[in-house]
């Protein structure tokens, strides 16, 4: 399992607030402007100062930082130039869920401590070992007792918009089509062939009389296929692609899948039809089509659903950040960093 990857809801202070903001980084403007209930101390630079960040009073530390931003670049690495702009990025959400936080740490939750059990159960079975799972917290500098508490906030927080956003939430029929209709291309699927093939394989250190013999092989091939020799079997027999198993069967594909010289010679077929042998740098091919679709769109009453759920979602994140930046307005915020 990939740490990038890692505990996807528990992580309060980064997710959360990334549901809120957009994921590019703010101009060297955008750093200089500070809402004016915000206060920077210069004299603290983040090397130097435990703490990032207080929001009514309560501090955000430099190792809550260093976490958000580990999720935050997914691995990625940052120029020197850049790394500013992470760190107030990345310090920004973890304010804007410490406000989310204490909106919602009023709230009661029933059996909390059992469903911060099952959060957690579930967080590890992820792992294929303990030692994955204890390997993966020291990365991200948390111990249990750690994730425990962000496994609570994120109760908390998750239990709050569910209940104070997403029920004022309403996607229309109107709303919907709208979306279908201003993103059709996202609907729509291009031509489609569904090809079987015998590969004659090649090295890439292949000489030339390798070459000779390899196309010999599939000229052989082709001359028995075209006096009635069945294709699926001669694939299982001679085929060097893991395909031969199903008999050469590639499934479908469409255009920009395939190398350029298989890719063109597939769907220039027709149902039922072979091609003569074809040279790729993997070898030599003989392809048989099997099926051939032409450019489908999918209806809307098809994906409907999917459309008024990326809607509501999009919807809620709206509310939520609207919310957060009402609370910014009385909030008192001190930015510690340089």
């Amino acid at each position: 399992m990939q740490n990038s990857t890692l505990f996807p809801r528990l992580l309060t202070s980064v997710l959360i607030a990334a549901l809120c903001f957009s994921g590019t980084l703010a101009s060297a403007d955008e750093q200089k402007v500070l809402k004016s209930n915000e206060t920077v101390s210069p004299a603290s630079a983040l090397v130097s100062s435990a703490l990032v960040a207080r929001v009514n009073g309560v501090s955000i530390s430099s190792i809550e930082l260093r976490r958000a931003k580990k999720v935050l670049l997914r691995g990625q690495a940052v120029p020197p130039e850049q790394q500013a702009a992470v760190d107030r990025q990345a310090v920004e959400q973890l304010v804007s869920a410490e406000l989310l936080y204490q909106a919602s740490a009023k709230q009661e939750i029933k059996d909390m401590e059992g469903q911060i059990d099952a959060k957690l159960a579930q967080g590890k079975s992820r792992f294929k070992n303990p030692e994955d799972f204890a390997s993966t917290l020291k990365q991200i500098e948390m111990t249990e007792t750690d994730l425990r508490e962000y496994t609570r906030r994120d109760l908390l927080i998750s239990r709050f918009i569910e209940t104070t956003f997403v029920p004022k939430v309403t996607v229309s029929d109107a709303d919907v089509k709208a979306f279908y209709d201003a993103n059709r291309d996202k609907f729509t699927q291009g031509e489609t062939v569904r090809a079987s093939h015998i590969l004659i394989g090649l090295d890439s250190n292949a000489t030339a009389e390798n070459k000779v013999k390899a196309r010999e092989k599939a000229e052989k091939l082709k001359k028995e296929l075209a006096t009635g020799a069945d294709f699926a079997q001669l694939a299982k027999d001679n085929s060097t692609c893991p395909s031969s198993k199903q008999g050469g069967d590639l499934g479908s594909f469409g255009k920009g899948q395939m190398v350029p010289a298989f890719e063109k010679a597939a769907f220039a077929l027709k149902p039922g039809e072979m091609s003569d042998v074809v040279e790729t740098q993997f070898g030599y091919h003989i392809i048989k089509l099997t099926e051939k679709k032409g450019t489908e769109t999918t209806e809307l009453k098809d994906v409907k659903g999917k459309i008024e759920n990326q809607l509501k979602i999009q919807k809620v994140n709206e509310a939520v950040q609207q919310f957060i930046s009402e609370k910014r307005k009385t909030a008192v915020v001190e930015v510690l960093l340089k």
